[in-house]
């Protein structure tokens, strides 16, 4: 494993196991912005492995902070919040708790700053895997406690951008006022008006509809990646990754891929070179918004663990050891694990109650009579057979793919969840890139199927962001799940499913599809 961490010999916790390590601060680069440049320095000030520490829970004596939702919080709070961003704000540059450094520290995850440990040619990228979630959440706790120390408030909690629900459905006002030290210029300036509507789904171009429809839409999308799309944890987490492999190899989980990735693209100013400030991962740190922002992807952990018993963390040790490293409130430089961060509870933060009405909403098929895949056979629409993969998606196009099995009981469906693969997923990386997938989109009218629809199925979204420097060509993977989305198209008993894919923004190729099943 080698680096200034020492290795496995020296830690039989991680012996057998291949958890990602925390990065060599003394081999820190450039970030990089684009395919040849220009590159950002966004390395932390490093004193050497002799101060480094190890994580622990704070005292459980200590007061929970709750964090409460933005568009409810009060003018004390508001007051309080803005001077505590105010004086981090103020911090010299070169201090690790300052907002510059603090901003830096996503840039530095994200972009290309950090090797893995013991593998020179492979990045370290906290996206596109199951350790987004648990980066996210020990980054946003030592940004919350650095705040509550500036303050010295020991109770200071973050709020959490409500998008899930219609009173969220904004960029909250708090974040509008160009004389608060919480507004960021950079900005789409058309979404920065409070009274205008978010689109979780959004694909780069604002479509009028009425906000009755805007919020159908939002809540669809909230039930799929959170209910019906999200059963087995590699569908919510996403996919593993262990030391050596690259991260756009592996899958993102429902939540990070959409609409984490949509909100930031949708805040980000797409008149900035690089969509800036969040709508790219070397710059989204810059914006205050970006914290709330993740404080409520945060808050979707812990909420789709009480959706159901089977809804649970991995025990795999390669998640449970993998470790990152972050300055706490006192500038020492903290090594923390993923099992470390599991409950939130544990961490002394909760999360203000609000209502969940995506729970159960329920979609409504675009056709008023659904038939059977092979019936796309007998219509004017034309077919792309499997044998045409790979193939760049310039246009929708629609493929029928053979499932392996069919009229499954429901201790079936509960054991193994049947997915829709998109494998071989090819795009420059430093773009704005979305495409859409629908299942048995038998509609004629030429309006492909959006969140509001039961044929939609889901969709793979990427945030602008740059790997490594010479790093090999990767291909992202896209996992769906589909068998909640089967049973309401009454397609259970057919033999094979029409995929539709829509291309919305970007270029990009596809490797091939494919039906499978996992149990995890």
């Amino acid at each position: 494993m080698g680096g200034i961490y020492g290795s496995a010999a020296l830690d039989p916790s991680i012996a057998f196991a291949d958890p990602i390590q925390p990065p060599d601060l003394t081999k820190c680069g450039p970030a990089s912005v684009t395919t040849t440049g220009p590159t950002v320095q966004c390395c932390p000030p490093f004193k050497g492995p002799d101060n480094i520490i190890d994580f622990k829970l704070p005292s459980p004596r200590e007061r929970v902070r709750t964090r409460p939702a933005a568009h409810l919080v009060d003018k004390a709070y508001i007051k309080k919040y803005e001077r505590a961003i105010q004086l981090m704000r103020s911090l010299p540059d070169d201090d690790p708790r300052s907002f510059k450094q603090q901003a830096d520290v996503h840039c530095a995850y994200c972009n290309g700053a950090y090797d893995q440990i013991g593998f020179p040619e492979t990045g370290l990228q906290v996206h596109f895997s199951w350790i987004f979630f648990p980066f996210h959440r020990l980054y946003l706790y030592f940004f919350e406690r650095i705040l509550g120390k500036l303050i010295d408030d020991p109770t200071f909690a973050l709020p959490y951008w409500n998008w899930d629900s219609p009173p969220g459905m904004n960029m909250p006002a708090i974040f509008t006022d160009p004389n608060s030290p919480l507004y960021d210029p950079i900005r789409n300036p058309t979404h920065s008006d409070p009274s205008f509507m978010l689109d979780l789904d959004w694909s780069r171009e604002d479509i009028v509809v009425s906000p009755e429809e805007q919020i159908k839409s939002n809540l669809n999308l909230m039930n799929t990646q959170m209910v019906s799309g999200a059963k087995k944890r590699t569908l919510f987490f996403g996919t593993p990754l262990k030391a050596g492999d690259a991260a756009a190899n592996t899958g993102q989980g429902s939540i990070e891929r959409s609409p984490h990735m949509n909100i930031h693209i949708w805040t980000g100013d797409p008149k900035q070179a690089h969509t800036e400030d969040m709508g790219n991962f070397y710059s989204a740190g810059r914006d205050p918004i970006f914290y709330c922002h993740h404080a409520n992807v945060d808050r979707m952990w812990d909420l789709w663990k009480t959706l159901g018993p089977r809804r649970t963390d991995f025990t795999d040790p390669d998640w449970l050891e993998a470790a990152f490293v972050f300055y706490d409130e006192d500038k020492n430089l903290v090594r923390c694990k993923v099992k470390d961060c599991l409950d939130s509870r544990k961490l002394n933060y909760d999360y203000q109650k609000v209502p969940l009405p995506w729970l159960d909403t329920k979609r409504t098929p675009k056709a008023k009579k659904k038939t059977l895949a092979n019936a796309f056979a007998t219509k004017k629409r034309e077919l792309t057979p499997l044998s045409a993969f790979p193939l760049v998606l310039n246009k929708a196009i629609s493929v029928v793919v053979p499932r392996g099995k069919r009229s499954r009981t429901v201790v079936e469906k509960e054991e193994e969840e049947e997915i829709l693969v998109v494998e071989g997923i090819e795009f420059d990386r430093g773009n704005v890139v979305k495409f859409d997938v629908a299942l048995n989109d038998e509609d004629d009218t030429g309006v492909p199927a959006g969140p509001q629809d039961t044929e939609f199925a889901g969709t793979f979204v990427n945030v602008p962001h740059r790997e490594k420097q010479g790093a090999p060509s990767f291909k992202a993977v896209l996992r769906l799940g589909i068998t909640d989305l089967l049973e309401d198209l009454g397609a259970d008993d057919d033999d094979t499913v029409v995929v539709t894919l829509v291309p919305k923004v970007g270029e990009v190729k596809i490797g091939g599809l494919k039906i499978d099943y996992i149990t995890d």
